[in-house]
């Protein structure tokens, strides 16, 4: 904007002091100068993005590595996405295939990983790491951020195919609008995800997209994780873990001690995990809830990175509309109680969809709706339903519809990958 302003000013201090411009005169002229303004601003940008980024060096794990045409390049968030990962690249290494990894979290776990064939960077966050991203050279990029040329992620033209990765075993169409449409395939965790992208393709006139199932990677690994922990004492009393999402609709802050009161007052053994964003935006409430229930011993609280622990350790699962459902669910075939939630799908794919989403159906059947008035009665309950084997069959079926290839997800990927690389390869022949 300081160069607009200097080149107005000037353009106005050369006119002649008598010249008269009329109001349309000065608006067209006005227009036109601020045209220019633009496209000599966003040429200049782009220029000095390209300067900047090509070439660009990383240094990160013992790797050094300069931006060059890859054949497969994985873009991942942050350490959060480790587990939807890890599969991918240790099928590549057992392959002896040549994967290049980019994340933007300097503590990401791949720089852990020991490979001679998979070469993972660091390429910075937000802006720093679109830059690189928006002008790269590759064959194949797999990732699972979703919104690929809605926001400031584009495609860049030098990537042939994008393909983005599922990583719960719920609805597609629960993602924010447009989150998939410019992908040239998604990989699935269950057959039944393809319904509802096709829908959406076809409301919106849009070309149809490579659907490949491979299963659920992250799961896989928290599957192997299990075996790793003791099993859980069968003697002990019940124990239930309240486990909700964050922010107004959430479990901790719609119900607070109402719920947690008489729960802890059951005698029943009580873990409560709070989601992690809920300890930075609502630290001041789980402050005042841990100080609350002080005096009960029966209750803990869980602030560990991972819940695969206190997943383990309990009987029955209460929380709303967290994925963290699903994942319990389909680990540990135990029963979950969903408080009532409010949904507003116009912010979402789903609001496209006319049927309702699987992940809210399947709820519906498989969960146990808690209603306020319950929980007063909460303790007869959790016991009532934590013996319920009906339910349990219920929830291996639905396990096996949303997590299909279980435990062979990662192999399943690469084998996707590597076909459409092929196919890209006998195109161009």
């Amino acid at each position: 904007m300081f160069l607009f302003y200097v080149m107005f000013f000037s353009f106005i201090a050369v006119l002649p002091a008598h010249c008269y411009i009329d109001p349309g005169t000065g608006s067209m002229l006005f227009s036109v100068l601020i045209g220019f303004v633009s496209i000599f601003f966003f040429a200049a940008k782009t220029a000095l993005i390209k300067i900047k980024t090509l070439p660009i060096w990383y240094k990160k794990g013992g790797n050094t590595v300069a931006t060059s045409r890859k054949d497969i390049v994985i873009y991942s968030e942050g350490k959060q996405y480790w587990n939807v990962f890890r599969p991918v690249l240790e099928e590549f290494d057992k392959r002896k295939i040549p994967v290049t990894f980019y994340t933007s979290d300097e503590n990401d776990l791949c720089f852990d990983f020991k490979s001679d064939f998979v070469t993972t960077s660091f390429i910075g966050k937000g802006n720093k790491a679109y830059a690189t991203l928006n002008l790269l050279e590759a064959d194949i990029v797999l990732m699972t951020t979703p919104g690929l040329d809605v926001y400031q992620l584009k495609r860049s033209k030098m990537v042939k195919h994008y393909s983005h990765i599922l990583h719960a075993p719920v609805d597609a169409t629960l993602y924010r609008l447009f989150s998939f449409d410019y992908f040239d395939s998604v990989l699935l965790t269950g057959d039944y995800q393809t319904e509802s992208i096709r829908l959406l393709e076809k409301s919106r006139g849009i070309s149809e997209k490579q659907l490949i199932t491979i299963g659920c990677t992250y799961l896989d690994v928290l599957k192997d994780k299990l075996a790793t922990l003791p099993e859980k004492d069968l003697s002990d009393k019940r124990t239930v873990l309240v486990s909700p999402s964050w922010g107004e609709n959430g479990l901790l802050k719609k119900y607070g001690m109402s719920l947690l009161k008489p729960l802890a007052e059951s005698g029943h053994n009580v873990i409560v995990r709070p989601h992690p964003q809920s300890s930075i935006v609502e630290k001041n409430m789980l402050d005042d809830l841990q100080k609350q229930l002080a005096t009960f011993p029966n209750v803990e609280w869980d602030f560990e990175r991972e819940n695969i622990k206190s997943m383990s350790r309990s009987d029955i699962m209460i929380s709303d509309f967290s994925g963290i459902i699903f994942d319990y669910m389909f680990l540990f075939e135990r029963p979950v109680f969903y408080t009532g939630y409010d949904f507003d799908k116009r912010a979402y794919d789903a609001s496209d969809v006319p049927s309702n989403p699987w992940m809210f159906a399947k709820l519906e059947e498989l969960g146990v709706r808690l209603e306020e008035k319950d929980f007063k009665n909460i303790g007869n309950i959790v016991e009532k339903c934590a013996t319920d084997s009906n339910l349990k069959e219920k929830i291996v079926q639905a396990k096996n519809t949303a997590w299909m290839n279980q435990g062979n997800a990662g192999v399943k990927c690469v084998d996707a990958l590597l076909d459409i690389k092929e196919k890209l390869t006998n195109k161009n022949n």
